[in-house]
């Protein structure tokens, strides 16, 4: 499995820690797992500023692969978007990247969403092909975003918060999630998978990413390049439907009328995410 962090670097205000405590923090974990991930770069969360591409900056010297997430993480699939909009998303976002060490030409789809209608999809496809750019696909997705909320939401409650419970509640959603996908990838291909997790330059992981990588390595994993990952055949895929929203595997499941693992369907939405991690705000 290889470990790519999207939106980042973000200059929001959390409690615990500042922007550049949280960015170092994540680039620590990496280091000392000796991990590389890939960051998917949202311009508009802080790299269209000095301070903001500062951290990106830090993030690219210190070995880690940086890619494309657009300028200000428009939904594809929404009406409102048009193709020729999002193309001026993708070209903005590349050129404030392109000339940083570990710069890949992939695009990660905000939301993971590839277009709604048969012609923004194939327009995107054509466009992209023509730029030199590969779709940065995701097979394992996750909430970690939501979890990140509802824990930024509990400390500003209590700022004394044990994160014990926080640490262990998000472990076990992470692996959840990696389960269910895994059981999907061998049912679709017959094999294990080169896994790409999709995780966000947030607070959670700035709090818990070295546990994460542990957990997964004392479950059996390896922790992949994510250059590795990506050759994998699972993502040399263009999925034929109009709707595209979500994993590459679920996309590809549906291109070819497999229907899903029961353990994927059974994941937590994000209603149960959201009302099990408000029950760890909780004080006993």
């Amino acid at each position: 499995m290889a470990i790519t962090l999207d939106d980042g670097p973000m200059l929001d205000v959390t409690p615990l820690m500042t922007p550049v405590e949280r960015n170092d923090a994540i680039l620590r974990h990496l280091r000392d797992k000796g991990v590389q991930a890939m960051f998917f770069v949202t311009l508009k969360n802080g790299a269209d500023r000095p301070e903001g591409m500062a951290l990106l900056e830090r993030l690219a010297e210190g070995g880690q692969l940086i890619a494309n997430h657009t300028v200000a993480h428009p939904d594809f699939n929404a009406d409102a978007t048009s193709l020729a909009a999002f193309e001026q998303e993708v070209l903005g976002c590349d050129e404030a990247i392109r000339a940083l060490p570990g710069y890949r030409k992939l695009l990660r789809f905000p939301f993971l969403r590839e277009g709604a209608a048969e012609a923004k999809r194939d327009g995107i496809r054509a466009f992209l092909q023509a730029q030199g750019y590969r779709i940065g696909y995701v097979s394992i997705d996750t909430s970690d975003w939501l979890v990140d909320r509802k824990l930024k939401e509990a400390l500003a409650r209590d700022s004394k918060l044990d994160l014990a419970p926080w640490r262990d509640f998000y472990l076990a959603h992470l692996w959840e999630h990696a389960q269910a996908y895994d059981q999907l990838g061998r049912q679709l291909y017959g094999r294990e998978v080169k896994h790409v997790l999709l995780l966000h330059h947030r607070l959670i992981n700035a709090l818990f990413l070295g546990d994460v990588i542990d957990m997964f390595r004392s479950r059996g994993w390896t922790i992949l390049a994510p250059d590795d990952a990506f050759a994998d055949p699972a993502y040399q895929v263009a999925p034929m439907i109009p709707l595209l929203n979500g994993s590459v595997l679920e996309t590809t499941a549906q291109a070819l009328g497999v229907p899903l693992q029961p353990s994927l369907a059974g994941l937590s939405s994000e209603r149960q995410v959201g009302e099990a991690a408000e029950k760890l705000s909780v004080r006993p």
